[in-house]
C-alpha cells in the first residue's frame, strides 16, 4: 500500500488561524512519541529482567512449579513488547535490531529436538540441527565448537545462519520453545507440552543433554535483557532513537504514521492474521508454542492506538502521556480526529472480542481452522479493522501534510492469488 502528497512545512501545523493556534507544536509531540518509547521500552526491559530470574530459578531447581512461574514470567514479558512494534517500521534504529528478539516464524529444529513429524526442509539445511545435542558440527562449511551455549554463540554464529531467516537462534520465540515445546495438538486444544524434567539433572533428565538445554535458555533469556537495555536507552535522554525523531519534525511524523499503518495493515492485518486464516496453518501463529497469539495481536493494535491518542498505561499502572497525533489532526480537521479515534476504537473491539473469546478456551491455533465460522469471524472482525483504521491514517497523512510515505504491504491482502502460487 502507498501513499504519496505533496510536502508541506510542519510549522504549517501551528501557524496561520487561530484554529491552528490551539495545536501543540510538532515538536511536542514527537517528545512525547519518545517519551511513550522509552517508558515502553522501559516496561520490556523490567518484564525481561522477572523473566531472566524466572529461568534462573527453573535452571537451578526444575519442577512444575517453577516451569509455570517461568512461562507466565513470559507471558506478562510479552504484553508491553508487543505494544513497541508500532515503533518499527518508521525508525530504522528498531527495525534493524527487531529481528534479534522477535523474530518468526522459526524452524525449531535449529535448536532442540522435535517430532518425528517434523521432517526436513528443502529451504533450510540446518532446521534439524539440534544445537542442545550437537556440541561440534559444520555450518557453511566452517566447523563450530558450540561445547560452551553463550549469547554470543547464539547471535554471531547461529540467529540466521548460513543466510536463512526462519534460523531464529534468539529472542522471545527461541525462549518460548524452550519453556513449552513443539505445539504438537495441530488445530485442537492445547499448547506445547515440555516437561519440566526436560531441564532435570543427572538421572531424572528427559529429552536429553538438559544441562545444554539449560544453558542454550540461559543464554537466549540473557541476550533478550542485554538488546532490550540498548533499545531503552536509545529512547532515553541523549540516545539514537530519540534524537533522530527530534531532529527534524516532518521526518518525525512521518515516522509515527508509517510505523501506525505499516503494522495496521501489511504486517498485522495482513502477514500475522490475513495470511494464516488464508492458510488455515497453526504454524502460522505469532507465538505458537505457548498459544498466546491472540494476546499479541490485541496488544500490537493497542500500541497502534496509544500512538495516535498520545497515552501509554505502564506496566505499574501509572500513565505516560502528553501532546499527541490526535491533537494536531483535531486542529485541522476534528472530523477526521473522531474518524480516526473511532475506528482505532472499532478494532479494539473486535480485537477484544478475539482476545476474550482465546482467554476463555478457543484458542487462536483452532479459530484458524478450515471451516470455523466462528473463529474465521473473530480474525476478520480484527482484520477488517486494522484495513479500515488504515485507510484513515492515509486521510490523517494527507490532511498533516506530510511528504511521501509508503505502507508496508501483504500479499494476502493486495494479491491474495499470489499466497497460492
Amino acid at each position: 500500500m502507498k501513499t504519496t502528497y505533496l510536502s508541506t512545512s510542519v510549522l504549517a501545523l501551528t501557524l496561520g488561524t487561530s484554529a491552528l493556534a490551539e495545536a501543540p507544536s510538532a515538536k511536542a509531540v514527537l517528545e512525547n512519541y519518545a517519551n511513550i518509547a522509552e517508558a515502553k521500552y522501559q516496561d520490556s526491559l523490567i518484564t525481561a529482567k522477572a523473566l531472566q530470574a524466572a529461568v534462573d530459578a527453573l535452571i537451578a531447581s526444575p519442577s512444575d512449579e517453577t516451569l509455570k512461574a517461568a512461562k507466565d514470567a513470559w507471558l506478562a514479558s510479552r504484553n508491553p513488547y508487543q505494544q513497541t512494534e508500532v515503533y518499527r517500521f518508521g525508525n530504522a534504529i528498531v527495525d534493524d535490531w527487531e529481528g534479534k528478539v522477535n523474530a518468526w516464524p522459526l524452524d525449531e529444529g535449529l535448536i532442540d529436538y522435535v517430532d518425528a513429524s517434523y521432517g526436513l526442509s528443502e529451504e533450510n539445511d540446518y532446521a534439524a540441527l539440534n544445537v542442545v545435542a550437537t556440541p561440534v558440527f559444520t555450518l557453511s562449511g566452517t566447523e563450530v565448537d558450540a561445547t560452551n551455549i553463550t549469547p554470543e554463540l547464539l547471535e554471531a554464529t547461529l540467529h540466521e545462519a548460513d543466510g536463512v531467516e526462519a534460523n531464529v537462534a534468539t529472542g522471545y520465540h527461541a525462549i518460548e520453545f524452550l519453556l513449552w515445546g513443539q505445539d504438537l495438538n495441530g488445530h485442537g486444544a492445547g499448547a506445547g507440552n515440555r516437561p519440566a524434567t526436560d531441564f532435570a539433572k543427572g538421572d531424572a533428565c528427559t529429552g536429553g543433554n538438559c544441562d545444554r538445554r539449560a544453558a542454550y535458555l540461559k543464554a537466549a533469556t540473557d541476550l533478550l535483557v542485554s538488546d532490550l537495555e540498548f533499545m531503552a536507552g536509545a529512547w532515553a535522554e541523549g540516545g539514537e532513537g530519540r534524537a533522530t525523531v527530534m531532529a527534524n519534525e516532518n521526518d518525525g511524523l512521518v515516522a509515527m504514521l508509517t510505523g501506525m499503518g505499516s503494522l495496521s495493515y501489511g504486517e498485522q492485518a495482513g502477514e500475522r492474521m490475513r495470511l494464516g486464516l488464508m492458510l488455515n496453518d497453526p504454524e502460522e501463529e505469532h507465538d505458537c508454542f505457548s498459544d498466546n497469539t491472540h494476546n499479541s495481536h490485541y496488544y500490537d493494535g493497542k500500541g497502534i492506538q496509544n500512538v495516535y491518542l498520545g497515552s501509554y498505561t505502564r506496566v505499574d499502572g501509572t500513565v505516560v502521556s502528553g501532546a499527541s497525533l490526535s491533537d494536531l489532526v483535531k486542529a485541522k480537521d476534528a472530523a477526521l480526529d473522531a474518524e480516526m479515534t473511532g475506528k482505532l476504537d472499532v478494532t479494539m473491539a473486535a480485537l477484544g472480542k478475539m482476545k476474550d473469546a482465546a482467554d476463555n478456551g478457543f484458542a487462536y491455533d483452532q479459530m484458524l481452522e478450515r471451516g470455523n465460522a466462528e473463529g474465521e469471524a473473530l480474525i476478520m472482525g480484527g482484520v477488517n479493522g486494522l484495513v479500515d483504521q488504515t485507510k484513515s491514517i492515509e486521510r490523517v497523512v494527507a490532511v498533516l501534510g506530510l511528504n511521501q510515505l509508503e505502507f508496508e504491504g501483504s500479499d494476502s491482502l493486495d494479491n491474495p492469488k499470489a499466497v497460492f502460487e
